[in-house]
């Protein structure tokens, strides 16, 4: 499966989303195939996930009964200017990311912002793994969320070298902070490695089922659109 495309004219189409395979998938994902049309093939497929499955958009109804869904965010929420931050290893492995290491990459960052934070320290989430001598990945908590909520990004997204599964104690804060502001979470992307610019434009719309606290999306960039482009 092709991650890059060339799209022409200087645009650059780079997958930012986890492969779901049915048949390796840790989490609810079973597939039912079936022919609706007799003698005439007429193939329909009913599927049974679970709406945190791939990369995917968690909502503010995600940590509160009275916050909205994924069709009570706008639209306009899911695209727009992406950011990718990655701190490669200028912060200390398994430590967490501060408001001075957030400021240091603030001349990045516009309000109304898609904001990817990544590092060095690559390990896949939600792993056995997680938590123990080998996880190096930066962490996140409430100082870290309350930078987001003051810049007044849109949404908060990760690659594979922060951890969103650090603890009760900074997930619930960083999670309570910033979705109580209508601000999104993209857990989480990939091929982040095949970006070439900082800048670019993103999108990564939910299905518009009622109810959802999150689902699964296909988020990728496009890199070369010049309203898109500039730091």
């Amino acid at each position: 499966m092709n991650v890059v495309y060339d799209l022409g004219n200087g645009l650059r189409l780079v997958d930012l989303s986890k492969l779901v395979d049915p048949a390796t998938e840790t989490r609810r994902c079973k597939l039912h195939r079936f022919n609706t049309g007799g003698p005439i093939p007429d193939f329909h497929t009913n599927f049974d996930i679970m709406s945190h499955l791939g990369t995917h958009a968690e909502c503010p109804y995600h940590h509160d009964d009275n916050w909205p869904d994924v069709t009570g965010i706008p639209l306009t929420t899911f695209v727009g200017r992406g950011v990718y931050v990655d701190f490669k290893d200028t912060v200390k492995p398994y430590t967490h990311i501060t408001k001075a290491d957030l400021d240091r990459e603030a001349s990045k960052v516009k309000e109304g912002d898609i904001v990817i934070i990544d590092s060095a320290y690559k390990l896949e989430p939600f792993t056995k793994a997680t938590n123990t001598e080998v996880d190096k990945r930066l962490l996140i908590n409430a100082e870290s969320a309350e930078w987001f909520r003051d810049k007044k990004v849109k949404a908060v997204g990760f690659g594979d070298g922060v951890s969103i599964e650090n603890c009760n104690e900074d997930v619930k804060p960083f999670h309570d902070i910033l979705l109580a502001n209508n601000i999104i979470f993209i857990e989480v992307l990939k091929n982040l490695d095949q970006l070439q610019k900082d800048v670019f434009f993103m999108s990564f719309a939910p299905l518009p089922i009622v109810g959802l606290d999150s689902s699964p999306v296909h988020a990728y960039a496009i890199e070369g659109i010049k309203e898109f482009s500039c730091v």
